[in-house]
């Protein structure tokens, strides 16, 4: 026998949720497979076997939090599936980690099931929880999309708290629609924060307890910029392969306004300021679990052409849920586009530990005074730096806006920014 554990994950990482399984126990697994997926403070993680033959069990159901070196999983060398065991004098839980399906799982039929109602849907582990507590299932509410209860809603199902609502007829559960809750007659539905959401939750709380931020706005006129993509984007998508967006221009421009104003390439570390010579440009990406930044290297070594790649490639991979941790980490400055979404201003939030991120928001036709007598309708685009007031001084934050300011609406000269 062959034992699956939860590989290192990264430095600052310990433990994971269970996802999903993607081996089911009597699957054949061979070596180098993915068997399940975790999911981690930052990412999914694809766990994959070290050895072949059939995987014989699996000790952590989906939802249950592991951590890193804990054995979850069984696998069989030799190569023989176990049959299932049949014999009605065992006991429900040898069954319960024999039996890949949580239909098949034996259990005590619930009042639903003897009046001739569907029986509830319900991971292994779920199961069996409920028959030590003595729960019947059909009572739980749970959050599942799908409508399959698992192990923690029964954990936080209370009884006597039940019994206190109005009796109701039993119905079969509506698999595709998430469970809500009557409270004062008002209905509310309740779902659990993924473990990303909560990482995103405590961190975005953790800087604003322990940075003095602060923001600052301007606005750019994206005329010239405007232009020139459209002059040359046919052309760069031609020896490319790849679209020439905004964001390529906005990142050069802040690695250029960077190395003019150093301490917001910096971060702290105890009661040193750490002045970082690289620059590594975050890009916030919003995905479907929850807002990511992955990581653009060196982008002050890069062309145009090289970072909308790395762009687009990260974009891919975090809505494909496939980012590895090595994306998202060492990040020294941020971007992020509310404008996408229709956002017309805001103050974007610290990336902790960095102490700058800028803020890209619509594009909107406004009247703009040209000299003293003329106005003309011109594109126009707010944008705000958010930094720490600890390191970065006002004087320095307008510095750097005004910088990405004037490189913008003078696109050519990005050309011979160092």
């Amino acid at each position: 026998m062959a034992e699956i554990k939860v590989p290192e994950l990264a430095e600052s990482i310990t433990e994971g949720t269970v996802a999903q399984w993607l081996k089911q126990p009597g699957d054949t697994v061979n070596k180098g497979d993915y068997v399940v997926e975790l999911e981690t403070d930052k990412v999914n993680v694809e766990i994959i076997s070290e050895h072949s033959g059939i995987l014989k069990e699996v000790k952590a159901q989906e939802g249950d939090t592991v951590n890193v070196g804990e054995t979850i999983a069984i696998v069989d060398e030799s190569g023989q599936a176990s049959p299932a065991p049949e014999k009605a004098e065992e006991k429900p839980e040898d069954k319960t980690e024999e039996l890949p399906k949580a239909e098949e799982q034996p259990s005590q039929p619930t009042a639903e099931e003897k009046a001739g109602g569907q029986r509830p849907i319900a991971s292994p582990a779920a199961r069996k929880l409920a028959r030590e507590k003595g729960i019947d299932l059909s009572q739980v509410p749970t959050s599942d999309p799908l409508g399959r209860v698992r192990a923690q809603d029964v954990e936080s199902y209370n009884p006597e708290q039940a019994k206190q609502q109005p009796a109701q007829p039993s119905k079969p559960a509506a698999p595709a629609k998430p469970a809500a809750q009557e409270t004062g007659g008002k209905e509310v539905e309740r779902i659990k924060m993924s473990r990303r959401r909560q990482t995103i939750a405590n961190r975005l709380v953790e800087v604003q307890q322990t940075a003095a931020m602060l923001t600052t706005f301007n606005e750019v006129d994206m005329t010239n910029v405007m232009n020139l993509r459209k002059k040359r984007k046919d052309k760069f998508f031609e020896e490319n392969d790849v679209k020439l967006g905004f964001m390529s221009f906005f990142t050069k421009a802040v690695v250029a306004a960077l190395k003019k104003n150093p301490f917001l390439n910096a971060e702290i570390q105890g009661d040193e300021i750490v002045l970082k010579k690289f620059y590594d440009i975050g890009i916030a990406v919003s995905a479907k679990e929850g807002l990511v930044v992955p990581v653009v290297r060196d982008a002050d070594r890069k062309n145009f052409a090289e970072i909308e790649k790395d762009i687009m490639d990260l974009a891919t991979k975090a809505r494909d849920n496939k980012l590895a941790l090595s994306d998202l980490q060492g990040g020294t400055f941020t971007i992020t586009n509310g404008g996408i979404f229709g956002s017309m201003m805001s103050t974007p939030i610290l990336n902790g530990p960095q102490v700058g991120i800028l803020g890209m928001h619509s594009i909107q036709l406004r009247p703009v005074a040209i000299d003293a007598e003329k106005m003309e309708n011109r594109p126009m685009m707010y944008i705000a730096l958010s930094y720490d007031h600890r390191i970065v001084d006002g004087k320095e934050a307008v510095t750097f806006l005004k910088r990405v300011k004037e490189l913008i609406e003078d696109p050519e000269s990005l050309l011979f920014e160092a």
